[in-house]
């Protein structure tokens, strides 16, 4: 039974990838901030693989690095850590920008990938065998108007991608990113603060991607022969050719 790390599992596509693997009998760790919904995740998943969860919000180096550490014995051989926690706050253009929004995006997105991957490598360099999944996004490959911090962080993850790839292919491990369209989560919720209405006409007169979309292409991913690594994968929704063409009806 292999060993999977999510981050951000309480939402969206750590969810549903977290409750995709708990189906396919994956032990599981599930990461997040919000403990109630990290005990409620347990109570479902536990009646179909193992799971233990971490409580820590990724931003907090010492905070990873203990709940981490702390990993049960029976967990602590990671084969398989999703680097799925990440948020976009406004979107405003760079002249407007709250500099709050841009070191919640710098922290989370990149410094939280970081911080984790940080604790977790090292025993997949012992072993010489593992593989880490990278939550990129369209934002990752185009820079959109008023997207500019948010589009850099995940500029950086792409460049991060990238760089564990060369620096692990030594040790056999497998490093990819999928890198989403526009997918119906919470996402554009946390982007607009609350606004629910402005949220919702994200979506308006197109069908999004939905988060088991991009769970189920994880699960391929993963469970491709091991001499096979999908390095780089952009999903997009039939609607949508590029970060700012979608076709609305």
């Amino acid at each position: 039974m292999k060993t999977a790390l999510i981050t951000g599992a309480t939402s969206g596509i750590g969810r549903e990838t977290a409750r995709l693997f708990a189906k396919n009998h994956f032990r599981i760790i599930l990461c997040g901030r919000r403990e109630d919904r990290l005990a409620e995740l347990q109570d479902e998943f536990s009646a179909l693989t193992k799971v233990h969860t971490l409580n820590f919000d990724v931003r907090d180096r010492k905070d990873v690095e203990a709940a981490i550490a702390a990993i049960p014995e029976e967990f602590a051989n990671i084969d398989i850590l999703i680097n799925n926690a990440g948020n976009a706050h406004g979107l405003d253009p760079i002249q407007n920008g709250d500099v709050d929004d841009w070191d919640a995006m710098i922290d989370i997105n990149v410094k939280g990938l970081l911080y984790v991957s940080k604790e977790v490598i090292p025993g997949m360099v012992e072993r010489k065998h593992g593989h880490i999944i990278n939550i990129g996004s369209i934002a990752g490959k185009e820079v959109y108007p008023n997207g500019n911090v948010y589009a850099a962080t995940k500029h950086a993850v792409d460049a991060l991608n990238q760089g564990m790839r060369m620096d692990l292919n030594q040790y056999g491990i497998r490093v990819g990113a999928i890198n989403p369209g526009m997918v119906n989560t919470e996402f554009s919720e946390v982007r607009f603060k609350g606004d629910t209405q402005r949220a919702e006409n994200v979506y308006k007169g197109m069908e999004p991607l939905k988060p088991e979309d991009i769970a189920d292409i994880i699960l391929f991913v993963v469970t491709m022969p091991y001499h096979v690594n999908i390095a780089d994968l952009m999903v997009l929704p039939t609607a949508q050719a590029s970060a700012t063409m979608v076709n609305r009806l």
